[in-house]
């Protein structure tokens, strides 16, 4: 029979932390192996977490979720690691669903999944950020190219294969889990995106975070590992339509910048904002049949303000990283150039 431990990595959260241990103790039978890892939490993790019988582990100094996990994993007894974000509460049945996945596909090394449409926090910054990430997943292709730590689960033998979560180019979090997702895809490894794998995040985003978060923790990192790996996988985030979008959304900002000088080039602002508007059409609809009519007005300005932040953190990456290989590559030229000229001489 396959073993599993559950791995909850924490940093001063312990106002979530009893909901998501109660929905994990109840979500599979017999009981599995619960490990909560505190991050060097100045919060009272002890006083949540020790009555609920799981077992807790202490990190010295706050090390960032990759290195919380890689500790959890340590300490690991299961066959299975399934790693869940202390601000997640899976749905009933969701450690038994990622045991199933694992006994009747022998060749699964991981398996994610995603929020559900309910997310806890009300405002409209959260409701647009979860209701985002739960279209994309339950429209991503079930084969999978990357791994979500926030609800995904991956076999202990390849997880360390693998050398675990690269926790020293990531020491705080960011894109630690679709850096392993590149690696076991590169080893050859099966990812499975389950799309009833779900649960209800808990986590209240602002602008502020969102913001911040899509620049620093994920478009400026997640830019740096493609144009290093040269690899941009056709799936989620990264689909051919998203990326037209971004260049659409780039285009219309450049017009109507121009527009000022000259006033017809507006015309081409609108018809490229436009196009963004056809290729989300399916997302936007989303958002209005769920919310209404308002929220979908503000999600669609808020999913156009996205594109134009991430798109021009994406060039500002590809622009420092194409003048590093240049610099880079200058000294070698210069040294050639020198050698045939030495060589030349009489």
């Amino acid at each position: 029979m396959i073993s599993i431990s559950i791995i909850v990595p924490l940093y001063n959260n312990a106002r979530d932390l009893f909901e998501c241990l109660s929905a994990l103790g109840t979500s599979c039978h017999p009981d599995p192996e619960i490990i909560v890892v505190d991050d060097g939490s100045t919060d009272d993790i002890a006083s949540v977490a020790m009555p609920m019988g799981v077992r807790l582990l202490h990190l010295a100094k706050n090390s960032g979720p990759s290195a919380a996990r890689n500790h959890g994993a340590r300490h690991a007894r299961g066959d299975i690691l399934f790693f869940v974000d202390a601000d997640m509460v899976v749905a009933p049945g969701a450690v038994s669903r990622v045991l199933k996945l694992f006994a009747e596909n022998p060749d699964l090394a991981a398996v994610f999944g995603s929020y559900d449409l309910k997310p806890r926090a009300k405002n409209v910054v959260s409701q647009y950020r979860n209701l985002l990430h739960h279209f994309v997943h339950q429209n991503g292709n079930p084969e999978a190219s990357t791994f979500w730590a926030g609800c995904g689960a991956i076999h202990r033998s390849v997880f360390d294969q693998l050398g675990g979560f690269d926790e020293k180019r990531f020491p705080r979090a960011s894109i630690e889990d679709i850096e392993l997702g590149y690696r076991l895809r590169q080893a050859g490894h099966r990812i499975l995106l389950d799309k009833s794998l779900q649960g209800t995040h808990l986590k209240k985003w602002t602008l502020y975070s969102m913001v911040w978060t899509d620049i620093f923790c994920r478009a400026v990192p997640w830019s740096c590992l493609i144009l290093e790996s040269r690899n941009a996988p056709d799936d989620l985030n990264l689909r051919a339509s998203q990326r037209l979008s971004l260049s659409l959304v780039s285009l219309a900002g450049v017009f109507l910048f121009l527009a000022a000088f000259r006033i017809e080039l507006i015309g081409l602002s609108v018809a490229a904002l436009f196009g963004v508007i056809v290729l989300n059409r399916k997302l936007y609809n989303f958002f209005f049949r769920r919310r209404g009519f308002l929220f979908a007005v503000t999600a669609v300005l808020l999913h156009l303000f996205y594109y134009l932040y991430s798109g021009l953190s994406y060039l500002c990456v590809w622009t420092h990283f194409r003048l590093a290989r240049a610099v880079a590559r200058s000294p070698a030229l210069s040294r050639e150039d020198t050698d045939r000229s030495v060589q030349t001489e009489p």
